[in-house]
């Protein structure tokens, strides 16, 4: 927030945030948007919005700043393109559901609100309509972290339904945060569906000089239109440059890095197929190939009663009681290295195994993973890992925990206790790879 120094300096000056002004301070002449002050800003230093979409900051101290235009009272709409069907083109269905993909800035408040309607995104991407007959529907506007499992059989519902009534595929925008669950959903809901199912978002929203939306959603919607891939998976940025997008297996993919353009990572496999806006789709890893119409239903049931609980040096026991005790079915574990807990503790109370016990005993699934993602884990290796696993615990090779948590609540919500246990270490839908597919360990992530 804004000190009440430059409140008052800006209220002498007829500026108001929102204004477009030019400040000049130190030397320098700074001209854009001035937005409205946050706590991770000084509330000495004015924070404009240049032409190209960054911000930057300009100290208060001894500046000139003059209005050039006021502000809109309204938040500026975006203008709406209708692309309608195009003869001779595939078929994709787009279903829109939010996220920083279908989001603009709000000048009022410095952050980002979710749009309304899908028709707002393809005014900037005219492209779309050489590439596909494509029919748009909105199932909801929301942020990513505000979905459940509710919103995920939704999607499917709707994907099924539209290869059904002949899409050749189907694009789904979302927001990032949490597209790798909802991918790992989708791929096991939608396993016997064998056409594109493409997930693409964001990570800066669409009115930004700097955002990735219209790539992604060009290569989202070409594989979708042109891919033979028969598989749920996640299209972003494969570089921080605008020149390519990555398709990545929804059951294998994670979102490793919070703002970067090409935060989304395949993990323990390799990227299944890489593409820019034209040319030809350059197939890497395996995959499913499509089959059109083949009328397979979607598998939604889900139970919701399953937990994702990562062990901690000196994390107490009583999390997985609690869980127990709130009549939770399945647990999944993100252990340490191979797959440990604490164990063989030398204070009394202090080892999971006593309640990991009790909880399988009394019927709750508890599955392991491991918190280091690549690799696998393994229940043979130490004495500790042995104890877990004669304990029931089941060791999930080298699935991601969260597509385990996802693949849980799945199985229970399809299947009796003892099939979702037998199920649960057995690849269903590529999230388990007996041989690792990747070459080397990625060092240069990022780099």
């Amino acid at each position: 927030m804004y000190s009440d120094e430059v409140l008052e300096f800006l209220r002498s000056n007829g500026v108001e945030v929102g204004d477009l002004v030019k400040v000049k301070s130190g030397g320098n002449t700074v001209e854009g948007e001035l937005m409205p002050g946050t706590e991770a800003n000084s509330p000495d230093v004015l924070v404009i919005k240049l032409a190209n979409g960054y911000n930057t900051g300009v100290s208060s101290k001894g500046a000139r700043v003059e209005k050039l235009k006021r502000a809109s009272k309204e938040a500026r709409p975006f203008p709406k393109a209708h692309l309608g069907q195009r003869k001779g083109l595939p078929k994709v269905t787009l279903l829109y559901t939010g996220g920083t993909i279908g989001s603009k800035l709000d000048y009022k408040t410095g952050g980002v609100y979710m749009l309304l309607k899908p028709e707002e995104l393809f005014y900037e991407v005219p492209e779309l309509s050489g590439i596909a007959s494509i029919s748009a529907k909105q199932l909801f506007s929301i942020s990513s972290e505000d979905m459940s499992y509710l919103e995920w059989q939704r999607i499917a519902e709707e994907a099924a339904r539209a290869v059904s009534e002949g899409a050749h595929g189907v694009v789904v925008t979302i927001g990032t945060d949490t597209m790798h669950y909802a991918s790992a959903a989708l791929s096991f809901m939608l396993k016997d569906i064998r056409a594109p199912i493409v997930l693409t978002g964001s990570q800066r929203s669409s009115d930004r000089g700097s955002s990735d939306a219209f790539l992604n959603l060009i290569c989202a919607v070409r594989l979708a239109a042109e891919s033979d891939i028969g598989e749920v998976g996640i299209c972003m940025h494969a570089t921080s440059s605008d020149d390519k997008c990555a398709f990545m297996r929804g059951t294998k993919v994670r979102k490793m890095h919070t703002s970067r353009r090409d935060a989304f990572r395949p993990v323990n496999s390799k990227v299944i197929a890489e593409l820019g806006s034209t040319g030809a789709i350059k197939y890497i890893g395996r995959y499913r190939k499509a089959v059109q119409s083949n009328g397979a239903k979607p598998v939604l049931g889900f139970e919701s009663k399953v937990a994702l609980v990562k062990a901690y040096p000196d994390s107490d026991p009583d999390l997985i009681n609690f869980y127990a005790d709130k009549g939770y079915k399945g647990m999944i574990i993100e252990g340490t290295g191979l797959g440990h807990t604490p164990v063989s503790t030398e204070h009394e109370g202090k080892s999971w195994l006593p309640a990991i016990k009790n909880a399988v005993e009394n019927g709750m699934i508890v599955g392991m993973t491991s918190q280091c993602l690549y690799g696998r884990v393994h229940p043979n290796v130490y004495r500790n890992l042995r104890l877990l696993s004669n304990a029931g615990v089941i060791y999930c090779g080298d699935m991601l925990p969260e597509t385990a948590y996802v693949k849980l609540g799945w199985l229970l919500g399809n299947y009796d206790a003892g099939k979702a246990r037998d199920l649960l270490a057995k690849d269903v839908a590529g999230e388990i790879e007996e041989r690792q597919e990747y070459d080397e360990f990625p060092n240069d992530v990022f780099e």
